[in-house]
């Protein structure tokens, strides 16, 4: 047989050596001679095959690897052209494709010449996404999340038919979503959230059947849901908050024909403009653990029927126009954590059933209509921890069943009907704020004390008729009536003359104040002792208005704080900050608050009196306040000499460095005055800064601005902490919180360590990132080094581990989720374990807390 022909036969039956392999067994002497001519060229056919089918490698590169397909390789390159690569993470991507699919091109992964994966997160890029990319046939996720990535989402994904996975959260894109992201029938995840995306929800997004996590929120987006959105098998979280979608909830929830069924586990849809009622469909998504349809414009009744829902875990209707009772449904969601109905117009009373709730952890009541008594029951669910039943028309005694809670950390039955005395447990726990405004209500603040109980009352005695005719017969006289006056004119008299001695006496102390000694000195050694807390020294002398001194060093009048030399320290929402130097000499720190934004005198006195009392080593002494005539509010603190934690970290000259064990004392100390807040007075900051944390001569912190949320109206709050977020200190879930809670403290304390570490403001540009992603950002690539400020890396060799142990605890305060957040106490207990001397060496001044078993 010729060559040809023999390797034409291979071709066509590329096996067929086999038989020859058998003929030679045989004896056949031909057969033999055929068998070792056919032999040779049958090896060396398979050995051509063997070449030509094994794909060809890649001379230079590591371990080799496929080349990437032509088409591929044009379509990513488009991809880089139209990429703004700020920080330089796509310089392995080189002009000749080498190394594409072999794990040299970063982001980039292949199966058999194909890209299925571009995976560029947290990197810092600008620019846009090409329409190229629909050439990338065999892609099957993009992952670009975390960049600052503008222009539109790319009509051409619609191109790509193995695509499955599309996260392209937190950029700035805008335009509206493509109608071709319904040609994808793979596609499992859509995540465009926190962009500028505008227009409507495209209604072909069903045909994409197999999606099961659809997150759109965040965006600018309007129109109506569309009710194919409730039809998707497969779904399990939805999330379309914080836009302007509009009209009602679709009611077709649960309607999946055949076998399948529903999947849907988070349903979010608050911060919209939606209407009309609840749909009861809701309740046939058994697997359903959030429902959050709060801030919207829902009216009716709730479903009862929603009482099915035995998974249910979070269910926040709150700030809305609901009408109707409470369900008694409600009662029977045994996994209910948070339940927030707050800000409707519900009424009637609250069913006794509600101890059902065994795993209620939250809830919110405030601001509707429920009348009647507050159900003692609720004194049986062990778990809750936050409890407001404000502003509403309860009436009634509060249940001492409430008082034996053992969790409860916040508690709000204000602006009631409610009378009788308050628990004493209840009472001491909480401040006045939590029970104002039931005027029959006693004895939760020493301006409001309880009558004696009956029994302490003696009864008048009985007068007998014999008497009565006494008491009718000796009337008073005229001379009696003169006599009663003259001796009442000379009570009178008395008082005055007592008044006018007293203030000719403040005034000569006053005098020799000024004449030479140290206004502590008249307070003390010139016999005049420093007032108890809470005393009015005086009404304001000329200027008029209240002044109210609590413990301090020393005192000083109206006049004097009023006409002291000031100096401006700076400008918040709240107010503004001076430094006063009194005729003395002695330095005060003033707060002037804003004064459209603070509370009424009668409630603003009640709150700043709770302020008045709060001492500890690391929280700034509020030490007087003082109300003008014209409405004026002056808060009078300590004066820190070094000034706040901002200053001296940004404002510093390069002459001066913070070494790392101030750095530590500022993170502790601040710590532990956080800690002190939230067990010992059970209040939270708010609004914690690097700005208000101040430095004593020595640089141990003082949280400063320590309750100034309570004196605010909730309009002045909600400014202060937006502004939180543009400086960088705000949590993530204050966006859509009304109030700030211990979780959201902690995130601002894990900024300030931050802070610490990197020697960078929140509020600098890092890349388009906030602090805690830039840092983030910089672990992820393994590049830690560069995240620590350079002054700090002098001394690496020996705090190495204490840098990274406390990198790794801010990290953990700043998580996204308040939950995996570790409570103040831990991260105190944390950092003296880094660093145990600082501990120790401060020990003296802090707070010793009980510290918990339970490690971070």
């Amino acid at each position: 047989m010729e060559h040809n022909q023999l390797l034409n036969k291979f071709r066509k039956y590329p096996f067929s050596f086999l038989h020859f392999l058998l003929e030679a067994t045989s004896d056949s002497h031909e057969r033999k001679e055929k068998w070792k001519t056919y032999s040779c060229h049958s090896v060396l056919f398979l050995l051509f095959l063997l070449l030509f089918s094994i794909p060809p490698l890649v001379s230079g590169q590591k371990g080799g690897g496929v080349i990437v397909t032509q088409a591929d390789y044009q379509a990513l390159k488009a991809f880089k052209q139209e990429l703004i690569d700020f920080k330089g993470v796509l310089r392995s991507w080189n002009d000749t494709g080498n190394g594409t699919c072999s794990g040299r091109w970063i982001g980039i992964k292949c199966v058999n010449g194909q890209v299925i994966a571009i995976q560029l997160p947290w990197k810092g890029l600008g620019g846009k996404i090409s329409e190229k990319i629909g050439q990338l046939q065999a892609l099957r996720r993009i992952s670009l999340h975390d960049n600052v990535l503008g222009g539109t989402v790319p009509s051409a994904l619609g191109f790509l038919r193995n695509l499955r996975g599309v996260y392209l959260f937190n950029n700035r894109l805008s335009g509206s979503i493509p109608q071709s992201i319904g040609n994808c029938p793979l596609l499992q995840t859509l995540d465009l959230s926190n962009n500028q995306i505008t227009g409507t929800i495209p209604p072909s997004l069903a045909n994409s059947t197999r999606i099961y996590r659809l997150n759109l929120s965040f965006n600018a987006i309007s129109g109506s849901i569309p009710v194919s959105l409730t039809r998707y098998p497969s779904l399990t979280f939805l999330a379309l908050q914080r836009n302007n979608l509009s009209g009602s909830i679709p009611d077709a929830w649960g309607t999946v024909r055949g076998n399948n069924s529903y999947k849907l586990q988070t349903l979010t849809l608050d911060h919209n403009i939606l209407s009309e009622s609840i749909p009861t469909s809701l309740s046939k998504l058994g697997l359903l653990q959030e429902i959050n349809l709060s801030h919207n414009q829902l009216g009716g009744t709730i479903p009862d029927q929603l009482g099915s829902l035995l998974n249910l875990q979070l269910l926040d209707l709150s700030n809305n126009a609901i009408t109707g009772s409470f369900p008694s449904g409600l009662s029977n969601l045994s996994s209910l954590i948070a339940l927030k109905l707050e800000y409707n117009h519900l009424s009637n009373q609250i069913p006794e059933t509600m101890d059902r709730l065994q795993n209620l952890s939250v809830l919110q009541l405030g601001n509707n209509q429920f009348k009647g008594s507050i159900p003692a029951t609720i004194g049986n669910i062990s778990s809750i921890t936050l409890l407001d039943l404000s502003e509403n028309n309860f009436t009634g005694d509060i249940p001492t069943s409430l008082a034996n809670l053992p969790n409860l950390t916040s508690f709000n039955v204000s602006y009631n009907n409610l009378s009788g005395t308050v628990p004493s447990l209840l009472s001491k726990k909480f401040n006045s704020s939590s029970f104002v405004g039931n005027l029959q209500l006693c004895g939760y603040s020493t301006s409001t004390p309880c009558p004696p109980p009956p029994n302490q009352i003696l009864p008048p005695p009985a007068v007998s008729q014999a008497s009565k005719h006494r008491h009718n017969k000796h009337r008073l006289s005229t001379k009696d009536i003169i006599l009663i006056a003259a001796g009442v004119l000379l009570v009178v008299l008395l008082l005055m003359c007592s008044t006018l001695l007293c203030c000719l006496i403040r005034k000569k102390v006053t005098s020799k104040t000024k004449n030479g000694k140290t206004a502590s000195q008249a307070a003390g050694i010139g016999g005049k002792p420093v007032p108890e807390i809470g005393t009015e020294v005086d009404s304001g002398g000329e200027a008029g208005g209240k002044l109210v001194h609590f413990d301090g060093p020393f005192v000083f009048t109206a006049d004097e704080l009023l006409c002291a030399t000031a100096e401006i320290m700076g400008k918040s929402n709240y107010g503004t900050a001076y430094k006063a130097t009194l005729e003395d000499g002695n330095q005060v720190t003033v707060k002037r608050l804003r004064e459209k934004i603070t509370k009424g005198p009668k409630e603003f006195e009640t709150e700043v009196a709770e302020l008045g009392k709060i001492r500890h080593p690391t929280i700034l002494a509020l030490r007087a306040y003082y109300m003008g005539p014209k409405g004026e509010k002056l808060l009078v603190y300590d004066n820190m000499p070094n000034g706040s934690l901002a200053s001296f970290l940004h404002a510093r000259g390069p002459e001066t460095t913070i070494t790392w064990t101030t750095r530590m004392t500022v993170a502790m100390g601040t710590t532990q005055g956080l800690c002190y807040l939230h067990n010992q007075e059970n209040l939270v900051h708010g609004n914690l800064t690097s700005s208000n944390i101040l430095l004593d001569e020595q640089n141990n912190p003082k949280i400063a601005d320590v309750g100034l949320s309570h004196l605010m109206t909730s309009a002045g709050n909600a400014n202060v902490i937006a502004t939180a977020g543009t400086l960088g200190y705000r949590a993530p879930e204050l966006s859509k919180l009304k109030n700030a809670t211990t979780k959201t403290d902690i995130y601002s304390l894990g900024v300030i360590i931050l802070e610490l570490l990197t020697g960078k403001s929140p509020s600098e540009a890092t890349d388009g990132l906030d602090l805690p992603q830039w840092v983030a950002s910089i672990v992820k690539e393994e590049w830690t080094n560069e995240v620590f400020d350079i002054e700090l890396m002098g001394d690496a060799s020996n705090i190495g581990d204490e840098l990274l142990n406390t990198l790794k605890l801010a990290l953990h305060c700043v998580d996204p989720s308040p939950a995996a957040r570790p409570e103040a106490q831990q991260v105190l207990q944390k950092l003296e374990e880094i660093k145990p001397e600082v501990a120790v060496s401060s020990g003296d001044a802090a707070l010793v807390l009980p510290m918990s078993d339970e490690g971070i």
